[in-house]
């Protein structure tokens, strides 16, 4: 089930952070700014009243990207991501989703529906953009 979550909680940190570089100031940098950039949208989906995964956004109109996406490790590969992003794109009534990625998510977002293409290498590693068009 989707939710909006109001604010970020420390379990939402934590799958948030699954989703990052791991490098701890990095982490942090990024958390703040979801505890103070009012353009940033957290969503949560809850399976039992717990929950299983995270996501934030930065939305624009009928268009957003993913900045982050983090699944329990206990609750990986049961759609609970994907499902969270559809939710979130019919909730929002986005015409777009879209989010950068590296070789380790890439297929994540090709099975969740998004377009792929290969976007500039950063960091010496690939990256890939990834586009959901929504009717």
């Amino acid at each position: 089930m989707l939710r909006l979550a109001p604010a970020l909680t420390p379990e939402i940190a934590v799958l948030l952070g699954r989703a990052m570089f791991p490098d701890p100031a990095r982490i942090e940098r990024a958390l703040e700014a979801y505890r103070t950039e009012d353009s940033r949208q957290l969503f949560v989906w809850e399976v039992g009243g717990q929950i299983v995964s995270a996501a934030a956004l930065r939305s624009n109109g009928q268009k957003a990207e993913v900045l982050h996406i983090g699944t329990r490790p206990d609750a990986g590969g049961r759609g609970y991501g994907r499902g969270l992003l559809h939710a979130i794109a019919a909730h929002l009534n986005l015409s777009q989703l879209t989010a950068e990625t590296d070789d380790e998510s890439v297929e994540f977002y090709r099975r969740s529906g998004f377009e792929i293409a290969e976007a500039p290498a950063r960091g010496g590693r690939r990256r890939f953009w990834c586009v959901l068009s929504l009717p």
